[in-house]
């Protein structure tokens, strides 16, 4: 595979190549003791019958059980050896998909992140499946055939073209089984993030009685499913039972050829040989044929591997960089204009301002203003389209986020918690610090509360914290964007599902904030938390109409009289004095 097509998943499975040509070396072995049968059977015509000696059928058949012993024993060592290749496979490229995944639903490859986690699994156990072992014996199998040869050239030639008939037995199922057998697989999967994202939604579903219209629609993706996955299943039936036809008429007709050639005086060899060349032309379909029934389990394992490899294609791993210093604080937005990962309409336009270490920006506008897109773009959550967003002089986008993470405290508009217990989620799920976690709750007014709760800090959240109120889990969300002493905070809309209790505490942690010299971007719409800013920014249909001292803003709309008309826009945001 060339490298325009990224090789990645290939590289790592050639990795295996040790594990790969030890199977292939149980596989040539299982291969030769697959005549044993065939030997048996041909001693005990040749010698056996004809000398009567119960020792020498004794020893053939202490013989035989070895070899089968023996024939049991590769087999287990050669699925044990594809289950080390798989495990190995894994662990040099989970990481890797992982953040593959991760960043494709952050960057408008979704569909491919959606199925990301399961394509790579689909290969993994691929490799360590019973179709791997049927395509490793079909080498071994054509070294069949040309024992059929050495037995009889006549018996060899009819048993390549039936070997033939079944490789062209195998390349028909897969033209007519492949196009619906993935039509179905991805009308499952819609169907599957479909329902997910009804189950995740379930509570207005069932109040504004959507369930029978969304069932319907995921009735309508099932049967699309099932229909292409019937006629995927007809085909590959059909070509199935005519490989198993091709192969038993196959090994009758070796008998009746052979037969036919002994009665014509062609043949040299005794009737025991012509049985052996009739059993090992049965050995030798038999991994073609063991192939084309399990043609969907390959089918969909080459499908995966393309899906796999287009997402590393999309997704491309980041190189580590160097080691950056902690940052200040210092923000730098330089004619900023972003799109959504996707899509191509531009939500924000030519924006540039610049915060100083420690100080409150606080940006305001009406909705859909691009607020919340601004904060993507500010924390490194988006890519700019052109421009940059710069931290002490750093893209913030392409700054490694292992590396920024400490230092940047985030807190969206739709909080999400994962499943796990509160202490978890506050410590981001990394190593906890019990007295860091501690001081994050405290600053976020959410300490006394924890502690009223049976398991305090431990206590489960629930799936998306579903276990927790709204306002909790806001500020469950706030001690997560506090942990560790952030020297860089972005908070959107903090103050939403407050009570005048959490919205007390909200101010009391900006004021901690600021007098810890702790740069602050606040993203609100109310105007209880303007006191607190250094500086504000109107944001109004994407672009910035208005920056300066918060006074100085806040004079300028005051003073701005409804004109009888809309006016034209400014190009530039209005820079006021600093």
């Amino acid at each position: 595979m060339s490298n325009e097509k990224n090789p990645e998943v290939m590289r790592a499975l050639w990795a295996q190549k040790p594990f790969f040509r030890r199977a292939v070396a149980f596989s040539v072995a299982i291969g030769a003791l697959m005549l044993a049968p065939s030997f048996y059977m041909l001693e005990v015509y040749d010698r056996v019958v004809n000398s009567q000696s119960l020792m020498t059928l004794s020893m053939l058949t202490l013989l035989l059980a070895l070899a089968f012993f023996v024939l049991e024993f590769l087999q287990w060592a050669r699925m044990g050896t594809l289950r080390r290749a798989a495990e190995e496979f894994d662990r040099s490229l989970n990481t890797r998909v992982y953040e593959a995944v991760f960043y494709a639903n952050l960057s408008g490859a979704r569909a491919l992140g959606m199925r990301g986690l399961r394509d790579f699994a689909s290969v993994r156990d691929f490799v360590c499946s019973i179709a791997a072992t049927a395509l490793l014996d079909i080498p071994m199998a054509l070294a069949l055939v040309g024992v059929i040869f050495w037995i009889d050239t006549t018996l060899g030639w009819f048993s390549l073209v039936s070997a033939c008939l079944q490789a062209g037995i195998a390349s028909l199922n897969k033209r007519a089984s492949g196009p619906p057998l993935a039509k179905a697989n991805n009308a499952s999967s819609q169907a599957q993030n479909f329902i997910q994202a009804a189950l995740r939604n379930g509570e207005a579903v069932q109040a504004m009685g959507m369930a029978s219209g969304l069932r319907q629609h995921w009735l309508t993706l099932q049967e699309e499913m099932l229909m292409n996955q019937a006629q995927a299943s007809d085909q590959g039936s059909v070509y199935s039972t005519l490989s198993k036809y091709v192969q038993l008429i196959s090994s009758s007709l070796m008998l009746g050829i052979g037969s036919w050639l002994i009665i014509s005086g062609s043949f040299a060899g005794s009737s025991g040989l012509m049985l052996m060349a009739s059993i090992i032309a049965g050995r030798a379909l038999a991994p073609l044929v063991q192939v084309i029934t399990g043609w969907r389990n390959v089918a969909n394992t080459q499908e995966a591997l393309e899906r796999l490899e287009a997402l590393l294609a999309k997704i491309p791993a980041r190189p580590p960089g160097l080691p950056l210093p902690p940052p200040t604080g210092l923000l730098q937005v330089e004619q900023v204009a972003a799109t959504a990962p996707g899509a191509a309409v531009t939500l924000l336009h030519n924006i540039s301002f610049a915060i100083p270490s420690g100080k409150t920006l606080a940006v305001v506008g009406p909705s859909a203003s691009g607020k919340t897109s601004l904060a993507h773009l500010l924390v490194g959550v988006w890519p700019c389209a052109t421009g940059k967003v710069r931290l002490d002089g750093v893209d913030v986008f392409t700054w490694n986020k292992q590396e920024l993470g400490p230092y940047l405290g985030y807190l969206p508009q739709d909080v999400a918690l994962f499943e796990g217990s509160i202490a978890e989620n506050i410590a981001r799920f990394g190593p906890p610090d019990p007295e860091k976690v501690e001081q994050a709750a405290r600053r976020a007014g959410l300490h006394d509360y924890l502690l009223s709760l049976p398991q305090g800090y431990e206590t489960e959240v629930g799936a998306e914290g579903v276990v927790l109120s709204g306002g909790t889990r806001q500020r469950v969300g706030l001690a997560r964007a506090l942990y560790g002493n952030p020297r860089f905070v972005v908070l959107d809309e903090p103050n939403a599902s407050l009570d005048d209790a959490g919205e007390a505490a909200l101010l009391r942690t900006l004021t901690d904030l600021r007098a810890a010299g702790v740069t602050v971007v606040l993203i609100t719409h109310r105007t209880s938390l303007l006191g607190l800013a250094d500086l504000m920014l109107v944001l109004i249909e994407g672009e910035a109409k208005l920056f300066g001292p918060r006074n100085e803003v806040l004079a300028a709309l005051q003073g701005q009289a409804a004109p009888a008309r809309p006016a034209a826009p400014p190009a530039a945001p209005v820079a006021l004095r600093a």
